[in-house]
């Protein structure tokens, strides 16, 4: 089961695509309070839970995350085994006491980033129209010195896509080993721009490789998460998008959506589905739903439909309008990676022999550490 709690919709930066709508808004205590005690009423047992503190800036509102913590550490049914937290932050708040208490509380550490000065100030910046990439760089460095595992998300954009290879370059500079790779799918993409992605997702690969055959493997979102698919003949049940049933998000007014980036300005629209104090409606998610049973015509012929993210309900609304209908860049972006991760599996499987057993237990950033790590590190949504 998987939570986001978007503790604050203050923000220092105004990111050009951000879906979250900038205002003071801050959750209180006892929304908190009912929110810590929605999730472990209604976890089912067996299921573990992943709680996310999402913002805004969320490093803006340490003092609650602590505060949060805490209440989920001292609840009756908290187990330390079952419940991970993370943070997911801009990376323009960081400190000795931020990083003491992460690693003190085992809490994963995600940082929005988009690569190099190039692409990251493109769209990361300022209110004064400031580039944020020198202070993220700068938390990067210190972030991968203090704890043991940083994850980062890169969104690339039309005016990014080209440059996606050098961005895996730059984060591999810097330390980071557990990179995900992320569209815009909100953005206008045009047939020639997706006709670009098995270049450049195949520019990808060859670094990939690259990296296990110097005995440095990195976990590359596209690529690994594909790879677990091709062992495992598809996603399973519990992989494909739950919102509304198996994942929520938060917003501070109480409010409950079926995924974080549905929050938007939190005005209670027709992608809220109830209140903290009043349940959850699940009914109203019909609303979003475009007629018939099947996501695509074209879907039920393709013949990677069960390694398709088709079934992402958030990226198919901001590509169509709809959590059912998906947009012809994730179907081409789907394509690309897909025969790249085929291509990167044959290729290391014949110099290295068996080289993917952690994918098989849905584990592929162990690879990555080159020894075992007992903390969890979060692994991030594949559409956050």
């Amino acid at each position: 089961m998987k939570y986001t709690l978007c503790i604050t919709q203050q923000c220092n930066l105004r990111c050009k695509y951000c879906y979250i709508g900038k205002r003071e808004a801050q959750m209180s205590l006892p929304v908190a309070k009912k929110v810590v005690d929605f999730i472990f009423k209604n976890t089912p047992p067996e299921e573990k839970i992943r709680a996310g503190f999402f913002g805004g800036e969320p490093l803006l509102a340490f003092d609650l995350i602590e505060k949060i913590t805490d209440m989920f550490e001292s609840h009756p049914s908290f187990d330390r085994e079952r419940v991970e937290l993370d943070v997911v932050t801009n990376g323009t708040i960081f400190s000795y006491k931020i990083a003491d208490f992460l690693n003190e509380h085992s809490i994963g550490l995600g940082i929005s980033c988009d690569g190099p000065p190039l692409t990251q100030d493109m769209f990361r910046n300022f209110p004064d129209g400031r580039g944020s990439s020198a202070l993220v760089e700068d938390t990067v460095l210190r972030a991968t010195e203090i704890l043991p595992c940083v994850l980062v998300n890169a969104v690339y954009h039309p005016r990014t896509i080209r440059h996606l290879p050098l961005v895996v370059e730059y984060f591999s500079s810097l330390g980071l080993r557990h990179i995900y790779l992320n569209p815009d799918f909100s953005a206008c993409w045009s047939e020639s721009e997706a006709d670009l992605l098995p270049a450049i997702y195949d520019q990808i690969a060859g670094r990939y490789v690259n990296y296990y055959l110097r005995g440095k493997p990195h976990f590359i979102s596209l690529i690994d998460s594909k790879i677990i698919l091709i062992l495992r003949g598809g996603y399973q049940p519990l992989e494909r998008c739950r919102m509304g049933k198996g994942e929520f998000a938060f917003a501070p007014s109480g409010n409950i959506y079926p995924c974080e980036r549905l929050i938007g300005s939190d005005d209670g629209n027709g992608l809220c589905i109830g209140n903290i104090d009043e349940g959850i409606n699940i009914d109203r998610m019909a609303c979003k739903m475009a007629p018939g049973k099947e996501t695509n015509t074209e879907c039920l012929s393709c013949s990677i439909r069960d390694y398709c993210m088709n079934w992402c309900g958030c990226s198919n609304y901001f590509s169509s309008g709809y959590y059912n209908r998906v947009g012809s860049f994730l179907c081409a972006s789907e394509r690309a990676a897909m025969q790249t991760a085929f291509n990167v599996f044959q290729t290391l499987e014949k110099e290295l022999g068996p080289t993917f057993i952690d994918h098989v237990a849905g584990m592929p950033v162990i690879n990555s550490f080159g020894k075992e790590v007992k903390w969890n590190a979060p692994l991030l949504n594949e559409s956050s």
